[in-house]
């Protein structure tokens, strides 16, 4: 299969995990790299060993070699620079959250569809080889019933501004409580009858924390929050009339562990070796583009407009609005 050739929009933290995961990939090769400033996007792209940089995302998504472009800009910019790629006939693997609101979602993803490109949402945990194996765990039975989950995803991280900030579309939820509900939306499923939620806040109005109990209409329920003013576990773990199961980090599964009813561990599965986890995205990607598909089969675009629409309820509740919507 022909390398896919990726560029870089957006040169911070998170685009460096994927800039030294994809220099690892035999399959891809690293055209661009583009920043608002030269300088920084040049060192980026001397740093990880992309060809070129751009001092502008206008030209990054203008050069023509680029097929496949990961935006890795704050939340509160993903709408506009999504648009500019696909506008520029570029594919588009756009970082979570996704956008702001579902409204903007359903655009990006119909501009897609139109120009027949792919788009897809770097909700990296639904990529990972260790989802499917939580799903067969959860389907085998082993615990029997299962009644509940918890779920949690909690950072020091409440100093940085794209969290604190509302133009920039802070808050824990699109940060870290989007985890939270996408493991509840994987071993649960969607079919949701009611979400109460709570919340403490940053005085500049978006959640410095918050907590969302997701009741489904065959009464399990799912307690989920997330927050950036403290370390949590990250753990994942359901609660069984059998017995347990306990995810080792919901940000990126490192082991499921099945515990019986006198809470003994009978079964551990482990992780297998990874770059950093972002590389099954990125080969999901290459897949569906070479398939000339819209969207890849493990994101649908169907669950990242139902979680933006569950976020958007969410943020209701709390009264928490970005000054742009």
């Amino acid at each position: 299969m022909e390398k896919l050739k990726m560029g870089i929009l957006a040169c911070g933290g998170i685009a460096g995990i994927m800039a030294d995961t994809i220099s690892h990939m035999e399959q891809v090769e690293m055209v661009a790299a583009g920043a608002r400033d030269y300088e920084r996007a040049k060192k980026f792209a001397d740093q990880y060993g992309f060809k070129r940089a751009y001092g502008s995302y206008e030209e990054l998504v203008a050069d023509e070699e680029v097929e496949l472009i990961y935006v890795a800009s704050p939340h509160s910019h993903h709408y506009e620079h999504i648009k500019l790629c696909l506008e520029h006939g570029k594919h588009v693997l756009c970082e979570k959250a996704f956008t702001v609101n579902a409204k903007q979602a359903e655009e990006v993803l119909k501009l897609a569809k139109e120009k027949n490109l792919l788009l897809t949402e770097a909700m990296w945990v639904r990529y990972i080889p260790m989802c499917e194996t939580l799903k067969e765990v959860i389907a085998s039975g082993v615990i029997g019933e299962i009644s509940t989950l918890t779920a949690n995803l909690h950072y020091v991280i409440d100093g940085n501004e794209r969290i604190y900030k509302p133009e920039l579309a802070g808050g824990a939820l699109l940060d870290v409580g989007i985890y939270a509900l996408t493991f509840a939306s994987i071993c649960f499923g969607d079919d949701v009858a009611r979400i109460t939620s709570d919340a403490v806040m940053f005085d500049t109005g978006v959640d410095a924390q918050s907590t969302m109990i997701v009741t489904y209409k065959d009464g399990k329920v799912a307690i989920c929050s997330g927050g950036t003013g403290g370390l949590s576990d990250r753990q994942g773990i359901l609660y069984g009339r059998q017995g347990m199961i306990v995810v080792e980090n919901i940000n990126n599964f490192e082991s499921i562990k099945v515990y019986n009813l006198n809470r003994e561990l009978v079964k551990t599965y482990e992780a297998p070796p990874q770059i950093s986890g972002y590389e099954y995205e990125v080969e999901a990607c290459l897949k569906a583009i070479r398939a000339g598909k819209t969207e890849c089969d493990e994101m649908p675009h169907a669950e990242t407009v139902l979680m933006m629409k569950r976020m958007d309820g969410i943020r209701e509740s709390l009264k928490i609005r970005y000054p742009f919507e």
